[in-house]
């Protein structure tokens, strides 16, 4: 993977360990020579992982729609800053140019971004891995979601593979590294037991 695209949250009234996580996401990143795509924010984590990037010598490219392009939301020192339209361009934009994809911790925008690239790569649109930073358990409740879901048949046991997740920036990039797509993602469509 030489680009990853990173969702995270653009919240500045969080918990120091989340900024000290996305830092350090970008930092990990930027040392293993990826580039990172975002949606260009320089608050919240959005503006720490782009910051640990940078700081490490790595590139960041961001990708803003142009009601966001503001002095108090843009990140100023990005290696490339694309301007679209909308946030429909932006998410398909940002995919275009990712190899993977990490979503740090977030809210409404982060979750909507990440179930759309896992909704993608469930219906055969993408092939590449998906990764959550799951800093202080902060995902474990929507792991747990998915998890009722899936028991509850409303997910195929291999689309819950779709993803994968880790609490620290090293270990979650090696299992993304590492991650396969598992066989029979299709089955959902051809109905096959």
């Amino acid at each position: 993977m030489h680009t990853i695209c990173v969702f995270s949250g653009s919240s500045d009234k969080i918990p120091p360990f989340y900024v000290d996580a996305a830092l350090e996401m970008g930092r990990t990143l930027a040392t293993r020579g990826v580039r990172i795509v975002y949606g260009a924010g320089c608050t919240g984590l959005m503006g720490a992982v782009a910051d640990g990037a940078l700081a490490a010598g790595g590139e960041v490219i961001g990708v803003i729609p142009a009601f966001f392009n503001t002095p108090q939301l843009v990140h100023k020192n990005l290696t490339a800053l694309e301007v679209v339209d909308t946030m429909h361009t932006r998410k398909a934009r940002m995919a275009e140019l990712a190899e993977g994809f990490i979503a740090l911790p977030g809210g409404f925008g982060t979750f909507d971004e990440l179930f759309e690239i896992i909704t993608w790569a469930q219906i055969g649109l993408h092939q590449k891995p998906i990764g959550l930073l799951n800093t202080q358990g902060y995902y474990d409740p929507l792991i747990t979601l998915v998890d009722h879901a899936r028991e509850h048949g409303f997910i195929y046991s291999e689309h819950r593979q779709l993803f994968t997740y880790a609490d620290q920036p090293e270990a979650l990039f090696t299992a993304m590294t590492n991650h396969t797509l598992p066989a029979g993602l299709a089955r959902w469509v051809t109905r096959e037991e």
